[in-house]
């Protein structure tokens, strides 16, 4: 496939960053010379410097044979132009980010599309929905909603005391069997990510993601080592978009929500505009401050700041200070070992969000897509097509790839797990975990 990426900043670098990993022809247009000098240094891709509503530099980036155009810019209105462009240059998809809440409303509809961007991302609105996810399961490290919410992928650090710790995933699927609710589906230890076997033993500290039905969600954070709860007191630092649509949908939740902007008139805007949210004026690097606002009794503080340096700090003095769990938005991928290692709970990035948008048109026929920061599995979600290799096949006949796991199906609506015995039937909808470099191979499977 060949591909047009306007905008090499945090969004548009990663997702040039898959897509060239994943034998696509990629070109990327960006403004700033440094910024595209640094990834045409990393990635192999063409780098073509200008704007991506200047139609010459969009030609130079070879628009005329490009098969999809993802504008990611920081700009809305310079996405929606080089999507214009690329459908007048015969592009067959386009893909905008838009951040503008007015362009999200209904009287701006005629305007996106006789823009014609085909589809429409909103990082803040991605990275928001994921913090709620979080906050509703405590300790989690990442929540992923699959198959229309019947199936969930609960990311987790295994603790010392966690039921499951220390034990064999053989025995530990005896004592539920016939009919399991949740898999053990990928596991990272020591900075490796792997499909675990049966003789597996689980150990403290493994970041474990498991898939569960939704029924199960509540039995199976306790055997993780997670209390089931909801956080009702949360700090929110910074006062961006993202963390206006969280307080918003905090609030919503008669959660009791503070939030903490440096900006005096972002911070009045905000007052007028939350009506149930404590807004104050400050430095979230201010230990004074925090001190004062009893920081260490907050259940949840979350760092959404554009500056990872803040954030973290933030992160850590709240985490010094007795905060239940922490959340840092992180914009350098080369962080987030570090963010482990110190004790912060979690790291977001708003480029995962963008990328799993892309990822579902790329991907083809896919209902959803998920990536990690690490970028070492995908979850896809799919339908399984008539007369396809697993149309009516048993799992452990289809002979599929060695770091490849059928983690679940739905059939009329009831979701299982998936097991080596299970027969897949067509229009299941199959919740599959893979390498990047295995999608391709698994897509033939499935049809």
């Amino acid at each position: 496939m060949r591909i047009v990426v306007v905008g090499a900043g945090e969004v548009g670098s990663h997702v040039a960053q898959i897509l060239s990993e994943e034998s696509n022809t990629v070109a990327v247009v960006e403004v700033d010379a440094k910024k595209l000098h640094d990834l045409a240094e990393d990635l192999d891709v063409l780098a073509v410097e200008g704007s991506g509503s200047h139609p010459h530099i969009l030609r130079e980036a070879g628009i005329r044979k490009a098969d999809l155009l993802v504008a990611v810019t920081a700009s809305d209105e310079v996405n929606l132009v080089a999507c214009l462009l690329a459908k007048q240059h015969g592009v067959g998809r386009t893909i905008a980010r838009i951040q503008s809440r007015n362009l999200w409303e209904k009287d701006a509809r005629e305007l996106r599309e006789a823009m014609k961007a085909d589809t429409i991302i909103d990082p803040d609105e991605e990275t928001a929905h994921e913090i709620m996810d979080l906050l509703s399961y405590p300790g989690a490290t990442d929540v992923t909603v699959m198959a229309e919410g019947e199936v969930f992928v609960v990311g987790a650090k295994l603790t010392p005391d966690a039921p499951w710790a220390n034990r064999r995933l053989a025995d530990i699927a005896e004592e539920y069997e016939p009919d399991w609710d949740f898999l053990v589906a990928v596991i990272t230890r020591a900075g490796e990510t792997r499909i675990p076997r049966a003789d597996t033993t689980l150990e403290p500290g493994d970041l474990l993601r498991v898939v569960c039905k939704r029924r199960a969600r509540d039995t199976l954070l306790p055997l993780l080592g997670l209390a089931p709860g909801t956080h009702r007191r949360v700090m929110l630092l910074g006062g961006g978009r993202t963390a206006e649509i969280v307080a918003r949908r905090l609030s919503e939740r008669h959660a009791e929500v503070v939030l903490i902007e440096r900006n005096l008139e972002r911070a009045q805007q905000l007052s007028e505009e939350l009506d149930a949210v404590l807004v104050i004026h400050g430095d979230i690097t201010d230990a004074e401050l925090l001190e004062s606002e009893d920081i260490g009794k907050f259940d949840a503080v979350i760092a959404l700041t554009g500056k990872d340096d803040a954030n973290i700090l933030a992160c850590l003095y709240a985490k010094s200070m007795g905060a239940d769990e922490t959340i840092a938005v992180l914009h350098n991928l080369a962080l987030r070992t570090l963010l482990r290692d110190v004790g912060i709970d979690v790291a977001l990035s708003p480029r995962t969000a963008s990328a799993n948008g892309v990822l579902r048109y790329v991907r083809g026929e896919v209902a959803q897509v998920a990536t990690y920061l690490s970028g070492d599995f995908e979850i896809i979600e799919a339908e399984i097509k008539s007369g396809s290799a697993a149309d009516g096949a048993v799992v452990n006949k289809l002979g599929l790839p060695k770091d490849v796991l059928i983690g679940a199906y739905v059939r009329d609506g009831k979701p299982q797990i998936g097991r080596g015995r299970s027969q897949l039937r067509k229009r299941d909808h199959i919740v599959v975990f893979a390498r990047p470099d295995t999608i391709d191979e698994v897509k033939r499977f499935f049809g």
